[in-house]
């Protein structure tokens, strides 16, 4: 079975999906066994939509993620982004898809204590080819004003707060370069419920200007506001 999940808020969508996993599976090894962890995973994802892959710990879903964002590749099966398969490109043009086109959200701040906020968020851009000619500094306030921090951004990361640590590594990993799509592992793990609050609106946000957004986590509540949910348990979508 195949799962499709696309947002019908945008009736002019294409119909080719963004993402296009077909018959994934993804077997470790471990000394002379192998351990499976993914099978038979296929599902589509459309631009501009907003889905959340939720499932308890060791279901596979952060392997899954894993795939989806180009960190690692499938043992067999299919995967397409943007129409071009994953698993013939080199380790070089997989980076490049990371860097160009995919932000990425994890648990940890990912935060270098001796720079200022602002110095953290545009970090980033020195090392993107799509910036070479932009003002970092304009980029950077920018950033940190949609999620807040407008009166931070010369604090460094021990003068904020764990929410503003969050808030403040989101702009650096997701929203400063711009990119096409936002993997968020855990969007909201260890934070007090009104950042978890602000975190998921800035999401909503985002994907309201056509971002598409793709969750990782175990928190019915977090999953549930999302436009799709895709089910995994025992490294099966369900």
């Amino acid at each position: 079975m195949v799962f499709h999940y696309h947002n019908p808020r945008d009736i002019n969508m294409s119909s080719d999906p963004l993402l296009e996993l077909s018959g994934i599976n993804k077997i470790y090894k471990m000394g002379q066994i192998d351990l499976q962890v993914l099978f038979d995973v296929s599902l589509h994802i459309y631009d501009g939509d907003f889905v959340s892959i939720i499932g308890p710990s060791g279901s596979g879903k952060t392997t899954l993620l894993n795939i989806i964002a180009c960190l690692d590749r499938p043992s067999s099966g299919v995967y397409n982004f943007f129409g071009e398969n994953v698993g013939l490109k080199s380790n070089d043009e997989m980076s490049a898809i990371r860097n160009l086109r995919i932000g990425f959200i994890f648990q940890s701040f990912n935060l270098i204590p001796r720079h200022t906020a602002l110095e953290n968020v545009i970090m980033p851009l020195h090392y993107s080819t799509k910036f070479k000619n932009s003002n970092f500094k304009n980029l950077g306030l920018e950033c940190l004003e949609k999620v807040g921090l407008s009166e931070r951004v010369n604090h460094y990361p021990n003068e904020l707060s764990g929410g503003q640590q969050q808030q403040g590594s989101y702009c650096k990993k997701a929203l400063v370069t711009n990119p096409e799509i936002i993997l968020a592992d855990e969007p909201t793990g260890n934070l007090d419920s009104k950042t978890s609050d602000d975190i998921m609106r800035l999401l909503k946000d985002l994907n309201m200007q056509g971002k598409t957004i793709i969750t990782i986590t175990h928190d019915n509540e977090v999953a549930e506001q999302a436009s799709e949910i895709i089910r995994i348990k025992d490294g099966r979508v369900i």
